[in-house]
């Protein structure tokens, strides 16, 4: 492999000849092996975007020349178009506060930028990464904004696939409304509802915790851009920081604002816990309909067989014919991760110290891995698992039949201790509630349908 020598503040650094970073990220890929992954695309996408708002900003107010700040503009949109992606090659969890991720993406468009001003790479008296890419900002304003940026990107795509789990949820509530069945209280025989009215509570769930979910979008729209190292905002010009927000908008298609309080940006991460624990509380809900769906469907023969799961694949690698409910196995792994990765950004959130939180990369590496295992994972629990569940329509009515605990609704008309007599009856001699109400002559068959109605 050839190498070139590219130079830093802290000397030089052999970096190989046809990489687009230079030396900050050449000494940082050597300290930060951690996931063993390279960042998000969203987190590249957004910090592109940011240096491109900020050339922009800075050739408004006059603080670069055009020719270095359209040729600042040119690298950008190579890099949005799709080239360059994989020169972005810095851990998803780096130094405190990104610097090593913001100073990879300064090498790469600067380099990027001397091509297109046909100059060679490492020339960067020409186009420097911090003097001329990093103009107008710290690694301290750019990260918790591409923070931002990233997740709400991210945060379209995971909405969509809740909608997609709420509508299959719907359906089967609709489907499944005639279908009375025994409902269960401690795990516990209780009073009969119908499948359908379990699956319409589900739906009521998901509907509000994805409500929360959109709602923590609003505090992630104010970004720290223009904050600079400690947000006083130094070395920004004048009328700076309103243009780089708004151009930054204009590119992410995202309705941004300037953080009123730009210490308070820098400082806190409210926003982004907040809407980590909306995530918990959507995962939390949803993981309980996974377990609700493996108890109902548990057998065939030894469990409660209530429901009917789709086969996706065989069940087990030595007893042949068996069915698991592995998309909703699954599911739960993803809230279980989604739980714990809430746990990360809350420690991480209480972590920052006076003007600074230097727990930005751990926070957005969890923050994209949760809704990234929402939007690529939900569509598929919906399509196959959710809408090809079916009813057992004969082990519903006979767990009704069977179950003494419906004595319940007699005890309006025949009280509370002739009822519990008639439990215990029912359980010793095994016969149904029915059978026992109708023989004492204490009901008719046709009063005891009408109970169930």
């Amino acid at each position: 492999m050839k190498f070139r020598l590219d130079q830093d503040s802290l000397g030089e650094v052999k970096i190989p000849y046809d990489a687009y970073y230079g030396a900050f990220t050449g000494r940082a890929i050597k300290q930060y092996y951690v996931t063993g992954n390279k960042s998000h695309k969203n987190l590249i996408k957004s910090f592109v975007m940011i240096k491109r708002s900020a050339a922009l900003a800075n050739m408004k107010t006059k603080s670069i020349d055009t020719k270095r700040g359209k040729a600042i503009v040119s690298a950008c949109d190579k890099i949005l178009a799709g080239k360059y992606v994989d020169q972005f090659v810095v851990d998803m969890i780096n130094s405190g506060a990104g610097t090593a991720f913001n100073m990879n993406s300064n090498e790469v468009i600067a380099n990027v930028a001397l091509e297109i001003l046909h100059k060679k790479k490492g020339q960067y008296q020409f186009m420097h990464p911090n003097d001329h890419v990093n103009m107008s900002q710290s690694s301290n304003d750019t990260f918790p904004t591409a923070m931002h940026v990233a997740i709400l990107m991210n945060l379209k795509e995971t909405i969509f696939a809740i909608d997609i789990l709420i509508k299959s949820l719907s359906k089967k509530a609709k489907q499944f409304s005639s279908f009375k069945k025994i409902g269960r209280t401690h795990l516990m025989d209780a009073l009969p509802v119908t499948l359908g009215s379990e699956f319409a509570a589900y739906v009521t769930s998901i509907t509000k915790a994805r409500n929360e979910v959109v709602a923590s979008q609003k505090e992630l729209q104010n970004v720290a851009l223009g904050g600079t190292a400690v947000g006083s905002g130094a070395n920004t010009p004048k009328g700076y920081r309103k243009i780089v927000v708004a151009e930054l908008g204009k590119i992410s298609k995202l309705s941004l604002k300037p953080e009123k309080d730009m210490q308070y940006g820098l400082q806190s991460r409210f926003a982004v816990a907040n809407l980590s624990g909306s995530l918990r509380n959507l995962a939390l809900e949803i993981g309980k309909i996974a377990n609700d769906i493996r108890l109902m469907a548990s057998g065939p023969i030894a469990g409660l067989a209530e429901l009917g799961i789709p086969t996706v694949h065989a069940g087990s690698s030595i007893m042949p014919g068996k069915v698991n409910p592995s998309l909703a196995e699954c599911m739960n792994m993803i809230c279980f991760n989604i739980i714990g990765n809430d746990t990360t950004v809350s420690y991480a959130v209480q972590s920052g110290q006076f003007e600074l939180n230097v727990m930005l990369p751990v926070m957005l590496k969890c923050m994209l891995e949760s809704t990234d295992m929402l939007k690529n994972f939900l569509p598929i629990f919906s399509a196959n698992l959710i809408d090809g569940l079916t009813a057992n329509k004969d082990k519903l009515r006979k767990n009704i039949e069977n179950s003494p605990v419906i004595v319940t609704l007699l005890t309006p008309k025949i009280g509370y201790q002739k009822s519990a007599e008639l439990f215990e009856e029912s359980l010793k001699t095994g016969k149904t509630i029915r059978e026992l109400v109708v023989s004492k002559k204490l009901l008719s068959n046709k009063e005891i349908n009408s109970l169930f109605e």
